[in-house]
C-alpha cells in the first residue's frame, strides 16, 4: 500500500489514535493488522480454486490458493507429490497499483495521502482478494517472426476484491511462472460487499460467450461483461445483466454455472444456481432471436439451516446442497415449456455415518462420488469435546452406470474419468471376475470401431482382474518397515561379547520370532478372507496358476497391440517430418523391423507406411549407439535396449529412443518411462514427448 517506512509510521499512528473509531477499527481488522499480537496467528487458507486440466507443464491442473493473510499464489505439481509456488499475484498486483499511484485509470482524480485512514482503508480493500475462479481454456492468436499465425492456449483467472473490483489475469499455457502472464485488466463491478464469484460460459451457434457472475453479501446477483482482445471466437455481453436485484440481506454463499441443452427450445442454455441463506436461487439464461431471455426463481423448503456448501454435476445438471446438520439435498432440474422446475430428494448422512455435522461437499468430475467433510455430531444433546475432521465418500452411481458411461464416453481418456474407473475397479476386486455384459459390450466396441481407448479400457480390466486373483500381501504395502537385520555379536568372527549383550540379542531374536509367528498367523487368516478359496492339495492350486498365466498372456497381447498402434503413429510422424536419408534420433529402422518381425501380424496400413519410409531412408539404418562403449544398440525389445557389452538402457515409450541419461520421466501409475525433451529436438518430437501414457492415459512426470 506504500513505502515500508511510511506504512509502519501510519500503522503506529492509527493504533495509538485518540479516536476510538480509528484505533479500534485498525486493531481488530486482520487485513490491516495481520500480526494481531494477542490474537491467534493467521495460518491456513481461506479459499482455493483448481484450474481446468491441461494448464501446467505436465498437462494437469494449477492450484490458486488464498491464504488467511490475504496472499494469492499459484502452485503447480511439477514432480510427483512435490508442489511448487510459481507466482505471487498479490505482490505483482500491488506493484502495478504502486506504479499507477493506486489509480485504476488515468482519468481518476488523485486521492489523499496514506496518512488519511480512509485512503489507508481504500488501498487495502482494492487489493484484498475475496474469491478467485478460473475460466475454461481459450485460444489466442500469436504472430511468429515469419508473420505466420499460430494458436496458443490461454486461461483466465478472475480475482474479486473487497471493494468490488475484479482483476482478470490472462496466462499463456503451459503456465511456467511470471513470464507466462500475458495481461491483467481491472473491472469495476459496482457491487457493495461482494461475497462470491463465478464464470458464466455459454455456447450459442458455435460462438462462445463469457462473463463474470458476482454475488453480494446483501443479496444482489449480476453478470458482468468481460472484454478481451485477440481471443479467437470469444464474445461477451454488451452490458451487465442483473439476475437478482433485491437487497434482502440474504448473502450469496456459492454460485455454480451449468451448461445444459433445452429439449423444448432445441438449443443450448445456461443454468445459474446460487445458495442464498437456506434457499437456492436459480436463473435460466437462453439466447433466442428476441435476445437474452432470463427466467429466475427460488427453491424453498430445502433446509432448516443455512446452506454451508453447494456443488453441481456438470454432466447432467444435478445440484447438491448441504447444511451443517448433516442433511444433503439432491436437486434434479426438469425442463418445462417455459423454464424449468426442480425435483429434490433428501440424503440423510446420519443413516450412513451416524450423527455428523457437515462442513462442505464436492462432486467428482464424472459424478461417481460425493465427497463430504464431516465432524462428530451431538451425542445425548452434548457437543463433542474435540473435532476430528474427516473426508467421507458417498457413491452416486452404480457399477453398471459407471461401466455404461465409460463405454459411451466422448472423452475417451481413462485418466480424466478416474472416478468412474474406481467404481469399476472396486467391483472387479470384490467379485474377482469381469461381468459378462461388460466383456461382451467392450468386445463389440473393439470390433466395430477399434479405437485404442477401448483397448486401454480392456487392459485396465485385465490388470485389475489379475490383481484380484493374486494372494493378498501379509504386510501393508505403504507402511515403512523399521526392522533392521541384526545378528548376535558372538556370531561375528574374532569378536568377544558379554552376557548382557547375548541376553539382549537373544531377547530381540525371540521377540522378532514371536512377531513373525504372529504375522504368519495373520497371513493365514488374511489369505482365508481375501484370496480365492484354495484346496489343501497341489491340484487345487494348479487351476489358479493356469488362470493367472492365461490373464497374463491376455495382458501382454493387449499391451503389444497398443505398442504397435503407437509405433505406427510414431512412424507416421517420422515420414511426415523428414527428408530423404535424414537421420532422426528415433530408431526408425529398428521400429520398422520390430513391427514386421511377427509373422502373425498382418496390418496393411503398417506395411504400406514402412515401405514408404524405407524408400525414403535409401538403405540407411541410422542405428543407436551405447554412450558408454559406442557399440550398436539393437532394437529387439520395446522396453529396453541392450548392447553387446551388456549395458542396459530403458526405452522411451513415446519415441522408442533409448534413455541414455540419469534422469527420465515416469507415468503417474509407473507403467512406462519417457525421456526429457532436449533443445536439439525438433518440434514434432517435442510434441510426441508431451503425450500421455499409451497404456493408462496418465500424465508423465
Amino acid at each position: 500500500v506504500g513505502p515500508k517506512k511510511e506504512v509502519a509510521e501510519c500503522k503506529e499512528k492509527f493504533a495509538s489514535s485518540v479516536d476510538p473509531t480509528v484505533s479500534q477499527t485498525f486493531m481488530l481488522d486482520r487485513v490491516f493488522n495481520p500480526e494481531g499480537k494477542s490474537l491467534p496467528p493467521m495460518r491456513g487458507f481461506k479459499y482455493s480454486s483448481w484450474s481446468p486440466l491441461g494448464c501446467d507443464a505436465n498437462g494437469r491442473c494449477l492450484l490458486a490458493a488464498l491464504t488467511m493473510d490475504n496472499r494469492l499464489t499459484i502452485h503447480t505439481n511439477l514432480n510427483r507429490l512435490q508442489w511448487v509456488q510459481l507466482v505471487d499475484l498479490t505482490e505483482i498486483y500491488g506493484e502495478r497499483l504502486y506504479e499507477a499511484s493506486y489509480k485504476l485509470s488515468k482519468a481518476d482524480t488523485p486521492r489523499g495521502d496514506l496518512g488519511d485512514f480512509s485512503e489507508f482503508q481504500r488501498r487495502h480493500s482494492m487489493q484484498t482478494p475475496v474469491r478467485m475462479e478460473w475460466s475454461g481454456i481459450c485460444t489466442t492468436q500469436q504472430v511468429k517472426h515469419n508473420n505466420e499465425c499460430r494458436d496458443v492456449g490461454s486461461v483466465l483467472l478472475a480475482v474479486l476484491f473487497e471493494n468490488g473490483n475484479i482483476a482478470v489475469w490472462q496466462f499463456q499455457l503451459p503456465f511456467l511462472g511470471k513470464e507466462s502472464i500475458t495481461s491483467c485488466n481491472t473491472i469495476e463491478s459496482g457491487i457493495n460487499s461482494p461475497s462470491v464469484l463465478s464464470w458464466w460460459e455459454y455456447e450459442h451457434n458455435n460462438r462462445k460467450m463469457s462473463g463474470l457472475i458476482v454475488g453480494s453479501a446483501f443479496g444482489p446477483v449480476k453478470i458482468l461483461p468481460v472484454n478481451l482482445k485477440a481471443v479467437k471466437g470469444y464474445f461477451t455481453l454488451r452490458q451487465p445483466v442483473v439476475l437478482w436485484q433485491e437487497m434482502d440481506q440474504l448473502p450469496v454463499h456459492s454460485i455454480k454455472c451449468i451448461p445444459l441443452y433445452h429439449p423444448y427450445q432445441k438449443c443450448s442454455c445456461s443454468l445459474v444456481v446460487a445458495a442464498r441463506g437456506a434457499y437456492v436461487f436459480w436463473c435460466l439464461l437462453l439466447i433466442s432471436k428476441a435476445g437474452l431471455n432470463v427466467h429466475n426463481s427460488h427453491v424453498t423448503g430445502l433446509h432448516s439451516l443455512p446452506i454451508v456448501s453447494m456443488t453441481a454435476d456438470k454432466q447432467n445438471g444435478t445440484v447438491y446442497t448441504c447444511s451443517s446438520d448433516g442433511k444433503v439435498r439432491q436437486l434434479i432440474p426438469i425442463f418445462t415449456d417455459v423454464a424449468l422446475k426442480f425435483e429434490h430428494q433428501l440424503i440423510k448422512l446420519s443413516e450412513v455415518f451416524g450423527s455428523v455435522r457437515t462442513h462442505g461437499i464436492a462432486v467428482s468430475p464424472c459424478g461417481a462420488y460425493l465427497a463430504v467433510i464431516t465432524t462428530e455430531g451431538m451425542t445425548n444433546g452434548l457437543h463433542p469435546v474435540n473435532k476430528n475432521y474427516q473426508v467421507q465418500f458417498v457413491t452416486l452411481k452404480t457399477f453398471e452406470e459407471a461401466a455404461a458411461q465409460l463405454l459411451e464416453s466422448s472423452v475417451q481418456n481413462l485418466f480424466r474419468q478416474v472416478d468412474l474407473t474406481d467404481l469399476v475397479r472396486w467391483k472387479i476386486l470384490k467379485d474377482k471376475h469381469i461381468p459378462q455384459f461388460l466383456q461382451e459390450a467392450l468386445d463389440k466396441k473393439i470390433e466395430s470401431c477399434g479405437s485404442t481407448y477401448f483397448w486401454r479400457f480392456k487392459l485396465f480390466l485385465l490388470r485389475i482382474l489379475y490383481q484380484s486373483m493374486q494372494k493378498a500381501p501379509s504386510e501393508v504395502m505403504w507402511r515403512p518397515s523399521h526392522e533392521d537385520a541384526k545378528i548376535l555379536i558372538s556370531d561375528s568372527p574374532g569378536m568377544g561379547s558379554t552376557e548382557d549383550d547375548q541376553e539382549e540379542g537373544t531377547s530381540k531374536q525371540a521377540s522378532k520370532q514371536s512377531l513373525c509367528d504372529t504375522g504368519k498367523g495373520m497371513d493365514i487368516d488374511d489369505a482365508a478372507d481375501d484370496s480365492l478359496p484354495q484346496s489343501s492339495d497341489i491340484g487345487g492350486r494348479e487351476p489358479m496358476e493356469e488362470k493367472l498365466l492365461e490373464i497374463q498372456a491376455q495382458i501382454e497381447a493387449v499391451e503389444m497391440h497398443l505398442t504397435r498402434e503407437h509405433m505406427k503413429r510414431v512412424l507416421g510422424e517420422v515420414y511426415l517430418h523428414t527428408w530423404i536419408t535424414e537421420n532422426t534420433s528415433i530408431p526408425t529402422r529398428g521400429v520398422c523391423d520390430f513391427l514386421m518381425s511377427d509373422d502373425g501380424y498382418d496390418d496393411r496400413t503398417a506395411r504400406v507406411l514402412i515401405g514408404h519410409i524405407l524408400k525414403k531412408m535409401n538403405k540407411q539404418t541410422f542405428p543407436e549407439h551405447c554412450s558408454l562403449c559406442k557399440e550398436i544398440l539393437p532394437f529387439t525389445d520395446r522396453k529396453q535396449a541392450v548392447c553387446s557389452n551388456g549395458h542396459i538402457w530403458l526405452r522411451c515409450f513415446l519415441t522408442y529412443q533409448s534413455c541414455q541419461s540419469l534422469v527420465y520421466r515416469r507415468c503417474l501409475l509407473h507403467d512406462s518411462i519417457a525421456r526429457h525433451p532436449t533443445p536439439e529436438d525438433p518440434e514434432w518430437i517435442k510434441r510426441l514427448l508431451q503425450g500421455p501414457c499409451t497404456f493408462c492415459d496418465s500424465p508423465v512426470f
